[in-house]
Parts: structure tokens; C-alpha cells; sequence
């Protein structure tokens, strides 16, 4: 990753991508041209999905919502990310939008997610492989006794993270104490 690559990633607020961007209509338009006789059925079908189609990024993870008759809603937490791919096509670098594919653990061979019709798909795909990895806000901050409390805190795990408190409480209690339990 180039030094302008980490700043373009920095400056990329994923919170501001609600909808696709205005140019996937056009790409869909195309897509209706080249299915030939199908494109006034196309055309709408694509439109209803542009049209419907809504994401959000938070601080637990991706929700996506598209559909009109059949609505279809997903939410997926940073955790279950496996993998992250991008995929345009010559149509779609010409338009310069991609597709970001999110797979889970699920045992799909489909993906969980498909976010169309971003303009900043590597940015995204660095942002998501950050939340992925369990790094918040591109800090690594963390003295070495409060280690295992960051590892949980990133992870998600509520259990690790009582568990790490309960047993830095006990410490601290046994140190109060000292040796052989009396104060």
C-alpha cells in the first residue's frame, strides 16, 4: 500500500455510503441494452433494484436492504467477514464503479453481501479488512497488561473481555491482601 493509497483510506468515511452511486444506473441502462429483446423487462427489474437498494456502515457492522416485492435484509457483524473481494467488469472500471463481494462463514458459495456501485472500492475493501482484523480506528494502541482486554474489545467477545476484568480484579484484590489472603 503507497503512502498516498493510506492517506486516500484515512480521508474515506464508509458512514457516508447509503445508496449506490448515481453512475450504477447507467451501468444497469447498458446491461438492459445488451440483453436485446428482454430490455424493457430488464430495465425495470434493475431500476427497482437501484432504486431500493440502501447499506449502512456502523461501528457492529454492514446492513443492506434492496427489494420491492421480495425485500431482502442482511446484517453482518465485522466479526463473521472471511473474506473481502472487488470485481468490475470493462463496463464497470469505464464507469469506474466495482462490486465489493463480503463472505462469511455461512457455507454459501455465494456471498453474504454484495455492496454494487462504489466508486471507492479499495478504500472500502481496506476499511472493512480493518473492522475485519479487529483494528478500530487504525490504532493498535494497547499497553501489553491491557492486551487481552483490546483483543476482546476488537473481537466482540463480551465473555472474553468479563473474563480478563474478573481476573485483573482478582489480582488486584490479592495484591491488596498479600500473601496467604490477610490484609
Amino acid at each position: 500500500m503507497t503512502i498516498g493509497a493510506v492517506s486516500a483510506a484515512a480521508s474515506f468515511d464508509p458512514t457516508s455510503i447509503t445508496r449506490p452511486h448515481p453512475r450504477l444506473m447507467t451501468y444497469y441502462v447498458w446491461l438492459s441494452i445488451f440483453s436485446l429483446l428482454a430490455f424493457p423487462v430488464t430495465l425495470l427489474a434493475l431500476w427497482i433494484r437501484y432504486r431500493t437498494m440502501e447499506f449502512r456502515f456502523d461501528d457492529e457492522g454492514i446492513w443492506k436492504r434492496q427489494g420491492l416485492l421480495w425485500r431482502r435484509e442482511v446484517n453482518v457483524a465485522y466479526r463473521r467477514i472471511q473474506d473481502i473481494h472487488l470485481t468490475n467488469g470493462i463496463l464497470q472500471r469505464w464507469l469506474g464503479l466495482a462490486t465489493v463481494s463480503i463472505q462469511t462463514a455461512a457455507g454459501s458459495a455465494n456471498p453474504e453481501v454484495t455492496i454494487d456501485g462504489v466508486l471507492e472500492a479499495e478504500a472500502l475493501r481496506d476499511f472493512l479488512y480493518t473492522k475485519m482484523r479487529g483494528v478500530r480506528d487504525g490504532h493498535h494502541a494497547a499497553a501489553p497488561e491491557h492486551a487481552a482486554i483490546a483483543a476482546a474489545d476488537a473481537t466482540g467477545d463480551e465473555t472474553l473481555a468479563l473474563l480478563v476484568e474478573i481476573r485483573d480484579a482478582l489480582t488486584r484484590l490479592e495484591s491488596r491482601l498479600g500473601p496467604g489472603g490477610r490484609a
